[in-house]
């Protein structure tokens, strides 16, 4: 397969025609900021967090999504990019009920990390605060809509690396949710596997173990790419 040279933050570099922005920078050690990226399953540019500024391109295009181009110049890290993804982090704690002090997640939430990164300390806009449910039906997980960032990195796993296709989207814009087959109670699904792989992929508190407790949610994601690279490498036989 060809290789491209490109620059990302001054730095030259080479990396597959088929590979993203993202891959070719975190091979090169810089670190772009991401929510709904997820190892073994494809991209989808939802969070908007891993914008990036592309020379001789007014517009800031999103790392996960962005094939690298022979000759292409890369900003990660600007004042422009780090306005839009504070602005992003906020209007994702504004349009939901995150609470890290009483969640799950708390001390292991990548959305709670990812403010700390990007120095937030407080949220400029009003908050939301729509009344959101809390399917507890199944007997080993739950669902808190309250927490969810709609990255739908739970949705990709259980159709892609299950192969369940329990999980989906419903509705639009701020009244979009995770659902379950046709928007039924998780406990009433034919379709669960009850694998948990979609649990492991949550980046927030959205997905949990039941009867976990505020910061005892720890994910083990690397799970999800060994099963996700087995197959490519067919070290499993059907």
């Amino acid at each position: 397969m060809a290789a491209k040279t490109l620059t990302i933050d001054g730095k030259l570099i080479s990396a597959e025609e088929s590979a993203t922005v993202l891959q070719a920078a975190d091979e090169a050690g810089v670190k772009i900021p991401t929510l709904c990226h997820l190892e073994g399953v494809y991209d989808v540019g939802a969070c908007r967090l891993c914008l990036v500024e592309i020379a001789g391109n007014p517009k800031l295009m999103s790392a996960c999504t962005t094939r690298v181009r022979e000759g292409m110049e890369v900003t990660t890290d600007s004042d422009r990019l780090q306005k839009y993804r504070r602005m992003t982090l906020e209007l994702l704690f504004a349009e939901r009920n995150h609470v890290c002090a009483v969640c799950v997640a708390n001390g292991h939430c990548e959305l709670q990390a990812l403010a700390y990164q990007q120095g937030m300390d407080h949220v400029r806009y009003d908050y939301c605060y729509p009344q959101w449910e809390v399917d507890a039906s199944h007997r080993l997980f739950g669902m808190d809509h309250n927490r969810c960032v709609l990255c739908t990195r739970c949705v990709r796993a259980c159709w892609h690396i299950e192969g369940a296709g329990t999980k989906n989207v419903s509705g639009r814009g701020g009244r979009s949710k995770i659902i379950t087959d046709l928007d039924d109670a998780w406990g009433d699904s034919k379709t669960c596997t009850q694998c948990g792989k979609c649990v492991l992929a949550c980046p927030t508190g959205a997905l949990f173990h039941q009867g976990s407790t505020a910061a005892e949610m720890q994910r083990d994601r690397s799970k999800l790419e060994f099963i996700v690279n087995a197959r490519e490498k067919k070290q499993w036989s059907v």
